[in-house]
């Protein structure tokens, strides 16, 4: 018995964006944030736990330029890095976090120290991490596609923050003013060297895998910060 033949590039790009039922956005935790139903702690919680995801994504995105053999697409990968580090420690997109950090209430120092960090959202970043170190370069990039979705769900949070969370200096929702252009732009270039460069049914169903591996991570760091929360009370 023969492979399957590959899907076209519209069936392809079909079943990557599939993947949306199970981005974090639809988790319950996500949805009482955007209602304004979270109390300054479990708000609190979350910017300090997403804290260990914002800070990773670069030594995720090393890793995937690390891995892959193309300049061609290193040349492409690199500006993410560069993004979130910044040119020093006071810009960047970490930066900008760390501002967030302060909007709710935490010191910058608290939340570098990782001292808020809960085991499960460790764990499962730690993994993300692993995944494109250890898995093809592809893989890691398809893994990223979640930017698809998060364009739509950032602007949405940003207006439930500016709206229920009345308390919060607006000025430090920069991240997510910034980012949500610049995830526009990087879904775009991610999604062309997806689709362009996964030209067989079996590295297709992979790259649909890493995206499924990649919303399971987002899902289980907001089960993890509810359980914690949950526990303490």
């Amino acid at each position: 018995m023969g492979d399957r033949p590959a899907l076209d590039r519209a069936e392809f790009e079909r079943m990557l964006r599939a993947a949306e039922r199970g981005y974090w956005n639809k988790h319950p935790f996500h949805q009482r944030m955007e209602a304004g139903e979270l109390d300054p702690v479990e708000l609190r919680a979350w910017v300090a736990n997403r804290w260990y995801y914002q800070r990773s994504l670069p030594q995720k995105d090393a890793a995937i330029v690390a891995n892959c053999p193309l300049p061609e697409i290193r040349r492409r990968w690199l500006p993410r890095i560069a993004y979130h580090d910044g040119t020093a420690n006071d810009n960047g997109g970490s930066a900008r976090w760390l501002m967030l950090a302060d909007a709710v209430g935490l010191s910058r120092t608290e939340v570098a120290d990782e001292r808020h960090v809960v085991p499960g959202v460790r764990f499962a970043v730690d993994s993300y991490v692993t995944f494109a170190r250890t898995r093809p370069w592809l893989e890691g990039i398809a893994s990223s596609l979640t930017e698809l979705f998060a364009p739509q769900a950032m602007a949405a949070r940003t207006a439930a923050l500016r709206q229920h969370y009345t308390w919060l200096d607006h000025d430090a929702l920069g991240y997510f003013d910034s980012r949500i252009n610049r995830a526009q732009q990087e879904c775009v270039d991610a999604l062309d060297i997806v689709l362009s460069h996964c030209t067989s049914r079996h590295s297709q169903d992979a790259a649909v895998r890493a995206l499924e591996f990649k919303t399971d991570v987002l899902w289980s760091m907001l089960d993890a910060i509810e359980h914690s929360l949950r526990a303490d009370r």
